[in-house]
């Protein structure tokens, strides 16, 4: 199989902003895809984790997508297609399809999660189910499974299979993964923090979370290491990672909201279960962002 790269770099996973009726907020959404744009960003992700996907109705997921191709100015706009039940899956991936996504970002099951022949036979389903090209994406934090070893050989047949989106947290994980299946596969980040690690061992990028805030930082970043301008890009993740580090204060997405309602991109509302930052997070907030001029910081929260 030859490698398929449907994008090199930074990938943002969008917030999806909700008015305080709980609504999605539309035009607050289109601003912030056309400033994603204009920042060097490769590719969106819409509806995914940050973007609150266990709360989102199946027709706001096709919304989002629409709205994001419409302001994307041609970037790739990967949707977030996955689930525990593997027709709700293959239903989203139809609908993706369906409304112009380039491509499906497909989360392993969770909750009732299943067997590693189990988590093979999903990964065939969805992916027979469409023609986009499909990351799947490994999260055990969340989904209390992963991907593992066992079975790498079996899910990297799948033709339409692309690559991974690595949120294991564990850099072991990813050169594994990497020196086995690198040549065949993309290997992008989950985690902000674990970009640079990722890209130094042959890695794609990063799906990231940071890049809804400072965007031109992480593509900075990203263009520094593929130029050969390691300690320059050394020194940007060392002044990012007091940011990361504030937006995963508490349950992603509720700090990096917070932060977009303090740059004026839209209002900080979730979703319950989510709730409203605690007093302390917006005082993590405050100390780090003013460190960086490009966000125009809008106060109080």
């Amino acid at each position: 199989m030859s490698k398929y790269n449907l994008f090199y770099g930074v990938a943002t996973a969008l917030i999806t902003p909700f008015l305080p009726n709980g609504n999605l907020d539309k035009e607050s959404f289109s601003g912030i895809v056309r400033r994603q744009a204009g920042s060097g960003i490769s590719a969106l992700v819409t509806g995914a984790t940050t973007g609150e996907s266990p709360t989102l109705t199946d027709e706001e997921r096709t919304e989002l997508i629409k709205l994001a191709k419409s302001d994307s100015g041609g970037l790739p706009v990967i949707a977030g297609a996955g689930s525990n039940d593997t027709s709700h899956a293959v239903k989203m991936a139809h609908e993706a399809e369906a409304a112009g996504a380039d491509g499906l970002l497909t989360v392993t099951p969770y909750y009732n999660k299943t067997s590693p022949a189990g988590l093979v036979e999903y990964y065939r389903t969805v992916c027979g189910a469409t023609s986009l090209p499909v990351i799947a994406y490994t999260v055990p934090s969340r989904t209390g499974m992963g991907l593992s070893e066992e079975i790498w050989g079996e899910l990297f047949s799948i033709p339409n299979l692309i690559g991974v989106k690595d949120a294991s947290g564990s850099i072991t994980h990813t050169e594994r993964l990497i020196s086995g299946f690198g040549r065949e596969i993309c290997v992008w980040s989950g985690n902000d923090d674990h970009t640079l690690p990722t890209l130094s061992l042959g890695g794609d990028g990063v799906i990231s979370v940071i890049s809804n805030i400072l965007p031109e930082r992480m593509v900075g970043m990203c263009r520094d290491f593929s130029e050969g301008n390691l300690k320059k890009a050394a020194q940007t993740a060392a002044e990012l990672q007091p940011v990361c580090d504030a937006l995963f204060a508490e349950v992603n997405p509720i700090p990096v909201k917070a932060a977009a309602q303090m740059a004026g991109l839209c209002g900080g509302y979730c979703r319950p279960p989510l709730c409203p930052p605690s007093a302390a997070t917006i005082r993590r907030l405050s100390v780090v962002l003013p460190a960086f001029p490009e966000i125009d910081l809008k106060f109080p929260v």
